[in-house]
């Protein structure tokens, strides 16, 4: 089933306890596409400026990712992300930002991908997100990601936003700021009623709580990774492989949801464990659903 993502296309430089990675491939658009693209074919809709040092076709080769929604502007620049982690790496703090292209109009929208069924607005302003979300026709399953200068100075749009959305992925800080709410069920059941039928909440290294259409929880801990090295992009890497997954097998139900998101628990241990793109393009379906078996099997009793 047809899955469509739009967001960032950046050139970051991170520095973790590990080492550093200096003007290398990120963004949401980017680790979401790569992780999904192990279940699922792939619409990417983004914008570079004529600076970016990458090819995408070359990034995705061999990958059924369709790159007819990527849109290069000769006057513009790329964004550019500067970040660093330290002690147990939970948080990246951002050392400088250049919005560059996301800070203009959003890229267009290829009329052969308005009637995707599946779909993931990643992180950028809300208001953007509803322009791209009114431009598809009868999307079936429609996911997104928000973060707190959303949250705080865009109250009103996001809003909207969730009123419109079958699901949002979150982490537990902007769950909390979304509803002023310590206790993350409580947290979660509160967002349900702004209008999204699931609500995942991703507590890093504690795994996700969530909450589907029907009440039902579900609650997932992390694949214990012994070695974390950069966990950029992890977030949308767990995105792209739960609706990867989700579109794969065309279903929304509870035990396709609870298997999603587990899917997405460890492909998203493969994101961390190198630095950009590097382990999580390494790997492949087989290594993945090793991974989740192995989940499972630590996870019973």
């Amino acid at each position: 089933m047809s899955l469509l993502v739009t967001g960032s296309i950046g050139i970051d430089t991170v520095t973790t306890p590990f080492g550093k990675s200096t003007n290398c491939i990120g963004g949401s658009a980017v680790y979401f596409s790569m992780a999904a693209s192990h279940f699922s074919p792939v619409r990417f809709v983004g914008v570079i400026g004529n600076d970016c040092p990458f090819d995408l076709h070359e990034v995705f080769k061999g990958r059924d990712v369709d790159l007819a929604g990527l849109e290069v502007r000769s006057e513009s620049k790329t964004f550019r992300w500067q970040g660093s982690y330290v002690g147990d790496m939970s948080n990246a703090m951002t050392d400088s930002v250049e919005l560059n292209v996301l800070a203009e109009t959003p890229p267009t929208l290829p009329h052969q991908f308005a009637d995707s069924k599946y779909v993931f607005l990643a992180n950028t302003h809300p208001a953007l997100q509803i322009q791209l979300l009114n431009r598809l026709s009868r999307p079936k399953f429609v996911a997104a990601d928000t973060m707190n200068c959303w949250i705080e100075n865009y109250a009103t749009e996001l809003k909207e936003l969730l009123s419109k959305i079958d699901a949002i992925i979150i982490n537990e800080g902007e769950a909390r700021m979304i509803t002023q709410k310590d206790n993350l069920a409580a947290a979660a059941s509160e967002i349900r009623k702004m209008g999204p039928k699931v609500v995942i909440i991703k507590k890093g290294e504690h795994g996700s709580i969530s909450i589907d259409a029907d009440g039902n929880w579900i609650v997932i801990p992390s694949y214990p990774s012994a070695e974390v090295k950069d966990p950029t992009g992890a977030g949308d890497s767990f995105a792209g492989a739960m609706i990867g997954y989700l579109a794969s097998v065309d279903k929304i139900d509870a035990e396709s949801l609870k298997k999603a998101i587990a899917y997405g628990t460890v492909t998203a241990s493969f994101a961390i464990e190198g630095f950009s793109l590097t382990t999580i393009s390494e790997t492949n379906r087989e290594i993945i659903d090793q991974r989740l078996e192995m989940l499972r099997k630590i996870t019973g009793f």
